[in-house]
């Protein structure tokens, strides 16, 4: 069962790493490239405080993003600002994702995401987490997949799994981590496929980061299948 506290206790934490880490920068590297293709780093740091007000939306019964495009625009205008605004906002914006969180309320409740996606209420916290986790690793700044606690990588492998279930364009995969860690993914067509590795090793497969699974052993099927874009 999600522990909500829990996660928000670990948002907490993420956030702070992260701020400390970013507050290192500069303005000439803010500007350069990302591990996203496209995106600088400003772009990352300028969606992460987005996706914070964005969820602070979801908690209040609006829309994710007012749309995709403006959703986009905002990333856009925001991306090329001094390092002291970004810290600013991702500080500012992050305290009040937390503060939405804190009234009584109900957690078993289902809310809207983008794209007509639902969830509980309880799992937005984590799914916050996954944004400052991921995002930090996309910055290129030293944080790496293999830095991320195996609580945190367990459950994302966990979720990313469940995520290409029953995709038809995904082989049926397992996915072997370490001692009794084992998850399933994709559909039912084609070879069946057995990937095994380190854990940071399948998550940056799932999720389509690092070297994307290029030190995974592969058994059976025809080599290490592709997924479709998050």
């Amino acid at each position: 069962m999600t522990d909500h506290v829990h996660d928000l206790r670990s948002v907490r934490e993420a956030t702070d790493r992260l701020l400390t880490a970013v507050a290192k920068l500069d303005n000439a590297a803010l500007a350069e490239e990302s591990h996203l293709p496209g995106w600088s780093r400003g772009h990352i740091l300028a969606h992460l405080a987005r996706n914070a007000d964005a969820l602070v939306n979801v908690f209040e019964g609006r829309p994710m993003y007012e749309s995709g495009t403006a959703r986009d625009a905002d990333i856009e205008r925001d991306a090329a600002r001094p390092l002291e605004e970004h810290l600013t906002d991702l500080r500012d914006s992050g305290a009040r994702f937390l503060a939405t969180t804190e009234p009584a309320q109900d957690w078993s409740r289902t809310v809207e995401l983008r794209n007509g996606v639902t969830d509980l209420a309880s799992n937005v916290p984590f799914r916050r987490l996954v944004e400052v986790e991921l995002h930090h690793v996309d910055l290129n700044i030293g944080y790496e997949l293999g830095d991320l606690s195996e609580e945190f990588t367990d459950r994302e492998i966990a979720f990313l799994a469940d995520r290409w279930s029953g995709r038809p364009e995904v082989p049926p995969v397992t996915l072997e981590g370490g001692p009794g860690q084992v998850w399933h993914t994709g559909g039912t067509e084609g070879t069946p496929v057995t990937l095994s590795g380190s854990t940071d090793e399948l998550l940056g497969w799932l999720a389509g980061r690092g070297r994307r699974g290029a030190h995974l052993a592969v058994e059976a099927g025809d080599g290490l299948p592709e997924l479709p874009p998050l």
